[in-house]
């Protein structure tokens, strides 16, 4: 039995991997941003272990997330699947000042990774609009550049694939991997989505589970899937990293 948790799994893929991975037999603690949702999580994933209670844009409080993890066992699997979606038409700014976007898909991840006791194997949900991404980290926080949600969410998942492909490098044993689970019908993808919902959480339970992925790779449906070139550049990654230490104290 492996023991797993799952970031933003109150709905969307993040319970449909929860309920996946419960079927199989293993052991999942979700996760939400408030209690009311930890409670709706719980419900729509009978048989999960339990949920910690968090809300990612807050860096104080993605630490006490850590804490909670930490405190309840060492996990064989983490799933940074919680993420903002595409559509916020304005810069929302968080207390401390970051992009909302930002905070939650691409430094809550990064922290997360860096505080609790390293798992065996790391899966980070990235995107297609990836490929859109901009490489360009002088101004993570769109303080200069004008706002464009659908511009901020691609480079976010351009950071969470950086990410799993720094950790693969940085950590060789753990095995650290990126997914693009399809732009399918969830509250983020939008009802107009056009892939196939049932095979959106395939790849993270075939991730967690299966004895055949190696590391240091970028997944769609359980195949290898081309990256942004900016993925594999160990510079951008390397500043990346720095960029969210520098927002943390706190290093990988």
């Amino acid at each position: 039995m492996t023991r797993v948790l799952i970031t933003g799994s109150a709905d969307g893929l993040g319970q449909m991997v929860a309920r996946g991975l419960i079927e199989k037999g293993h052991e999942v603690t979700l996760h939400a941003r408030s209690e009311s949702r930890a409670q709706d999580a719980l419900k729509g994933a009978p048989g999960a272990a339990g949920a910690l209670v968090g809300d990612l844009s807050s860096i104080a409080e993605t630490k006490k997330i850590a804490e909670q993890a930490n405190t309840s066992g060492r996990f064989d699997v983490i799933v940074h699947n919680a993420a903002i979606g595409y559509r916020e038409r304005r810069r929302i700014e968080t207390a401390a000042g970051l992009a909302h976007v930002f905070a939650v898909n691409s430094l809550a991840p990064y922290l997360l990774t860096a505080l609790i006791d390293r798992p065996d194997r790391l899966i980070y949900l990235s995107s297609g609009m990836h490929l859109g991404g901009n490489p360009d980290l002088t101004d993570l926080q769109w303080e200069r550049r004008r706002w464009n949600g659908s511009q901020a969410y691609s480079d976010s998942k351009l950071h969470d694939a950086l990410l799993a492909f720094a950790v693969a490098r940085l950590w060789p044993d753990v095995q650290s991997n990126a997914v693009d689970p399809g732009w399918v019908a969830t509250k983020m993808g939008g009802p107009g989505a056009s892939r196939d919902l049932s095979r959106a959480p395939e790849t993270q339970v075939w991730l967690a589970t299966a004895d055949e992925p190696g590391s240091g790779g970028y997944y769609y449906h359980r195949k290898p899937h081309r990256t942004h070139p900016a993925v594999s550049d160990t510079r951008i990654q390397d500043g990346f990293l720095k960029a969210c230490a520098d927002l943390t104290n706190v290093t990988l």
